[in-house]
């Protein structure tokens, strides 16, 4: 029998443990003016994102603002974030009238997005990711922004490199990827048109106990379904370290736009991942399909270089992973789609 795995936290403490500050992040927002404005912040970060600029700030001893911009669509939602002291305000931000309504502020994380589902929904995927931004980055201008993207954007790299950087061109596969380079090229736009400061994350694989790929594989090996191995290798990050590093990239925005990859450095095998959290927990994974040598990695050697490296390995990921699962917890149900190669979510 395997030993239980202990988890890190309580159940319900789970948003605190994921939004843990850090010193670098306390030192910015002493050289940062302003308040904060989070659009977009309902989805899967947007909490994690909120809570750790709220806690950073209070450790400062600064009464500064964070709001919390969605159309909130669960009153429970919006009870999370108030309860941490971040102020929300209900908006839709594809209602032009609506956004108008929103005031200025300094410091704005850009999160608003839409992925999943959009394969037999492409009027979502234009509205969200195509057209309603230019209109956002206008509308905040005046504002130091930042926007999240995707490593979707790169074209599919061999696996037995570190991944494309930042200054490899885009080469989009499928219409998801497509939308995030128009995503970005609204915002660097504004960078171009207005001197506005804009900083680009290019995110792979923010994992955390309720999702992502680990979560994946753990649910497909404990129910007795092959995994498969189309898309062989990926990137992770635990999503702490992605909320840090993100927010520390604030900072650098700049209006030639800051680009910058946020993941961890390794390019891990989607089969031996499976192995290891097979071993944790007491389970044998099955595979179908076969590696390819390309899969959608990015090399994040900049955010290393800049931010250090993130502090959560992956042996300490999957550990946390297979814990939540052996006490048997909820996950969001939002599988991540990694091994899709055709683009389309």
């Amino acid at each position: 029998m395997n030993t239980t795995i202990p988890l890190p936290c309580a159940p319900a403490e789970v948003d605190w443990f994921l939004s843990k500050p850090a010193p670098q992040l306390e030192v910015l927002l002493q050289q940062l003016p302003g308040d904060f404005m989070i659009l977009g912040a309902a989805g899967k970060m947007g909490l994690h994102v909120g809570l750790m600029l709220r806690r950073a700030l209070d450790a400062i001893g600064d009464k500064r603002r964070v709001w919390a911009v969605s159309r909130f669509r669960s009153a429970g939602t919006v009870d999370l974030f108030e309860r941490a002291g971040i102020r929300t305000i209900k908006c839709d931000l594809t209602d032009d009238s609506e956004l108008r309504q929103l005031a200025p502020v300094p410091n704005v994380i850009f999160m608003a997005g839409a992925k999943f589902g959009t394969a037999q929904q492409p009027d979502l995927l234009r509205t969200m990711n195509v057209e309603m931004p230019p209109r956002v980055a206008q509308h905040f201008s005046d504002s130091r922004l930042t926007a999240f993207s995707t490593g979707c954007v790169y074209p599919y790299y061999p696996t037995d490199t570190d991944g494309p950087d930042e200054d490899v061109a885009c080469e989009p596969v499928g219409t998801y990827a497509r939308s995030c380079v128009g995503r970005e090229a609204a915002f660097l736009e504004v960078a171009r048109s207005y001197g506005t400061p804009v900083s680009l994350i290019r995110l792979n694989y923010a994992v955390e106990f309720r999702y992502g790929v680990p979560v994946d594989l753990a649910r497909q090996m404990l129910a007795g379904k092959p995994i498969d191995l189309t898309m062989g290798h990926v990137n992770l990050i635990w999503q702490r370290d992605a909320v840090l590093q993100s927010l520390l990239a604030h900072g650098e925005a700049n209006p030639a736009g800051f680009i910058i990859n946020i993941t961890r450095p390794e390019v891990l095998s989607v089969r031996e991942l499976a192995e290891q959290l097979g071993a944790l927990l007491g389970c044998e994974p099955r595979f179908e399909g076969s590696e390819a040598a390309t899969a959608w990695i990015s090399n994040p050697a900049k955010a290393c270089r800049l931010f250090g490296e993130p502090e959560t390995s992956v042996e300490q990921i999957l550990h946390y992973v297979a814990a939540w699962q052996q006490h048997q917890l909820p996950t969001l149900n939002k599988p991540t789609g990694f091994e899709k190669r055709d683009g389309n979510f």
